[in-house]
C-alpha cells in the first residue's frame, strides 16, 4: 500500500476515528471496562501525532509519541501512544512507515529510547513490535500491576 505519514493536531478527524475504531477493538478484546492504566492520553501530553494515508488520502494507521520524564525512565524516554491500522491496512507496511516516522520524530527531540505497552490479548500487536526490533521489558509507571499489559522498548541508536 502506498501511504503517505503526516503529523497531524489530536483533533483531526481521521485521527480521532482511528483512535475511537481502536479503543472499539480493544473493548472487543478485553471488555468495555476501564483497562488502560493511567493517564489517559490527550493533546496536552502527546505532542507527536501522526496518521498514515493510503492513495486515496484516507487514514488507515496512526500512533503518536508521550515524553515520560526523569521520574518515570528518564528524560530521553517517549511512550508509543495510540498506535492503530485499520484492518484494511494491516500487513500493507502502513503500519511499518508510520512506526519508523514515529521513530524519526523521536530522534529529532532527542528521544533516545521508546517504549509502548499492549496487551495479553493482542499477540498480533506483540508480533507486530517484535519482529520491528522492540524487545520486551519490565511492566513500567502505571502498568507496573497490569496483569493485561506486556512492555516493550527499542533504543533508537540501534535502529
Amino acid at each position: 500500500m502506498d501511504v503517505t505519514v503526516e503529523r497531524v493536531g489530536w483533533s483531526d478527524p481521521d485521527a480521532e476515528r482511528l483512535r475511537a475504531a481502536q479503543r472499539s477493538e480493544l473493548d472487543a478484546r478485553y471488555g468495555s471496562d476501564d483497562h488502560e492504566p493511567g493517564v489517559i492520553p490527550s493533546a496536552d501530553d502527546v505532542p507527536v501525532f501522526l496518521v498514515a494515508r493510503d492513495g486515496s488520502g484516507r487514514g488507515v494507521v496512526c500512533g503518536g509519541l508521550r515524553p515520560l520524564g526523569a521520574e518515570v525512565l528518564g528524560s530521553d524516554v517517549a511512550e508509543i501512544k495510540r498506535m492503530y491500522a485499520s484492518p484494511s491496512a494491516r500487513g500493507t507496511g502502513a503500519a511499518v512507515a508510520l512506526l519508523r516516522a514515529l521513530e524519526n520524530e523521536a530522534r529529532e527531540l532527542g528521544i533516545r529510547s521508546l517504549v509502548l505497552e499492549t496487551g495479553t490479548s493482542q499477540p498480533d500487536a506483540v508480533r507486530f513490535y517484535e519482529r520491528e526490533g522492540y524487545r520486551p521489558i519490565a511492566r513500567f509507571g502505571h502498568y507496573v500491576d497490569s496483569e493485561l499489559s506486556l512492555c516493550f522498548a527499542k533504543a533508537l541508536d540501534d535502529a
